[in-house]
């Protein structure tokens, strides 16, 4: 997996949060990654970020492999917010918002409730999905969790 100049393909990997005040700082997971500087936190989704990936549960399109190149060209954007303010956002169409397909969650706030998963989960999956293996291992490892997610989703 290298470009032309024998580079690895890192995807660019963005947060808009709508959670502000509303989430523990401590079990953020999103914050966390924002930490090891894994991904950036966007006040909003403009320019070219608007042709990104955005997971969006209501989307009517699957994430898919097909989408690989959208992100390595726009980047992915996962939507941090408490599943009360993601209801508000099912109005919103982006272009190139994907679903994912259902997953378990394995973080310990909602251990083994389906789809309720947190965004180091979501951004995880997706980057499982799109084959960036190396980059969502990454990610989970961040998490003491991170390998109970992998498992029992059976995504290796």
């Amino acid at each position: 997996m290298s470009d032309l100049n024998n580079k690895k393909l890192i995807p660019k990997i963005y947060c808009l949060r709508y959670n502000e005040g509303g989430c523990d700082r401590r079990k953020c997971t999103a914050l966390k990654l924002k930490k090891f500087n894994l991904l950036k936190i966007i006040p909003s989704i403009r320019n070219s970020l608007k042709k990104a990936i955005i997971l969006n549960p209501f989307s009517r399109n699957e994430l898919s492999v097909d989408d690989r190149n959208l992100i390595l060209k726009y980047g992915l954007i996962v939507l941090d917010c408490s599943w009360k303010n993601l209801i508000k956002l099912r109005e919103f169409k982006w272009i190139n918002g994907r679903r994912l397909p259902p997953l378990i969650a394995a973080n310990p706030v909602n251990y083994g409730k389906w789809e309720k998963l947190s965004s180091a989960e979501a951004i995880a999956a997706a980057l499982f999905i799109t084959k960036f293996e190396e980059n969502a291992n990454l990610i989970l490892s961040k998490f003491s969790w991170g390998e109970e997610f992998i498992r029992i989703n059976n995504l290796k």
